[in-house]
């Protein structure tokens, strides 16, 4: 079944289900321990076995467009440089000089050929390598070769840089971990889109934030003056591609805008009748809003109740002149994933912590948090034999 296929089916389902009053279920409920969001212990082994072992995003490749673009940031314990190459490859690299593993590249992102340690003056090239040892005559003898910045593996996918924070001695199958979600991906063509700028929001436990891009239950609830307005609450179609997700969330107005369309022909309207949520485990939200395009990237940490959630918003097309509206949509975006979404997780925190309840329950109708959790699960039982999670629903995931 071809993507456009795929997407068919799936629309065509959420038609039914606005019809019938219905949405797409899983087979029974799934209990999952309140310790698993507050377990400091757990939370490592999270990170450990999870985090810094599958690609996780680091960059869009809109953020560096051009020949000497980088960008720092800090992605739990590894402080990372990413660059764009003359050639038009990017690198990452940990962000720590050879010599006494000082910060070299100290802004946030900008455009060089060359970086220099500010503690002692060793210089590298925006490859990572080591171009220059300060006065090494009086240093002593330093191999420059084989000492430069410390390279991570790179995937650059669909307008997406991937990396692993902590490789282990076999390649990482970047395709088989991510391929069927990249190729869907990769059919919006964002390797050619216009960045526009980022925004931080500060939340609770990382799988506290993910579950929320994972559902459409509490839109009723939470976002009675935004989402409510123009989609349908507790209405959800699901697929999954292993651990990623794509889920279908209709308009108010589907079956309005898909009067006339035929078919075969549903995939091409997206925005106009329906939306998706694209979820690239462990921490990625992809929604392509007819507006802009958020790409939402949730780092846990640094406690096991905090999450720092940078939302990256990009757009198939650069402003003429200056961006006031973008800058507002994203401004508005920014509010409503905060204040409606991320201080009532942090909400959702302190109950957790509280131990009123022994676990948390995910419905029949929350398909998407369940394969989520029970991905988690198989990560940390180390058991690469034992069977691989599948999405549980009624009509059938791909």
């Amino acid at each position: 079944m071809t993507i456009a296929e795929n997407y068919n089916r799936i629309i065509a389902r959420i038609i039914d289900d606005v019809d019938n009053n219905t949405t797409d279920q899983a087979s029974g409920t799934l209990t999952v321990p309140s310790k698993n969001y507050t377990d400091a212990d757990i939370w490592q082994q999270e990170m450990d076995l999870i985090f810094k072992k599958v690609p996780v995003f680091v960059a869009l490749t809109a953020e560096l467009p051009n020949a000497g673009d980088y960008k720092t940031f800090q992605f739990l314990d590894k402080p990372l440089l990413i660059t764009r190459l003359k050639d038009g490859t990017a690198r990452v690299m940990l962000n720590a000089c050879s010599h006494r593993a000082m910060t070299v590249a100290t802004e946030p992102c900008g455009n060089k050929s060359r970086f220099t340690c500010p503690y002692h003056g060793w210089m590298y090239s925006n490859d990572g390598m080591l171009r220059g040892v300060a006065d090494q005559a009086k240093f002593g003898d330093f191999d420059k070769q084989t000492n430069g910045l410390t390279q991570l593996p790179v995937y650059e996918r669909g307008g997406m840089i991937f990396t692993v924070l902590e490789p282990g001695e076999d390649e990482v199958d970047f395709d088989g971990f991510l391929g069927g979600i990249m190729e869907d991906i990769g059919r919006l063509g964002m390797e050619n889109w216009h960045f526009c700028g980022q925004r931080k929001i500060d939340g609770a436990n990382w799988k506290v934030a993910y579950d929320g891009y994972l559902e459409g239950y509490h839109f009723a609830a939470a976002h009675p003056d935004t989402i409510a307005e123009r989609t349908y609450s507790n209405v959800m179609e699901f697929a999954a591609y292993g651990p990623h997700t794509l889920i279908c969330f209709p308009h108010l107005a589907i079956k309005e805008n898909l009067a006339d369309v035929a078919p075969e022909d549903y995939h091409k309207h997206e925005n106009n009748g329906y939306d998706w949520i694209r979820t690239l485990f462990p921490n990625i939200s992809l929604f392509v809003a007819p507006e802009i395009t958020l790409v939402s990237q949730i780092i846990p940490g640094p406690l096991p109740n905090q999450n720092t959630t940078y939302i990256n918003f990009i757009h198939p097309t650069k402003p003429a002149g200056e961006d006031t509206e973008l800058q507002g949509m994203m401004d508005f975006f920014q509010e409503v994933v905060d204040v409606e979404d991320y201080q009532v997780g942090l909400k959702i925190q302190t109950g957790l912590e509280s131990n009123a309840h022994a676990n948390v329950t995910f419905g029949r109708n929350e398909a998407g948090n369940q394969l989520f959790h029970r991905w988690v699960e198989w990560f940390l039982a180390q058991d690469p034999s034992a069977p691989k999670p599948e999405l549980d629903n009624n009509k059938g995931g791909s």
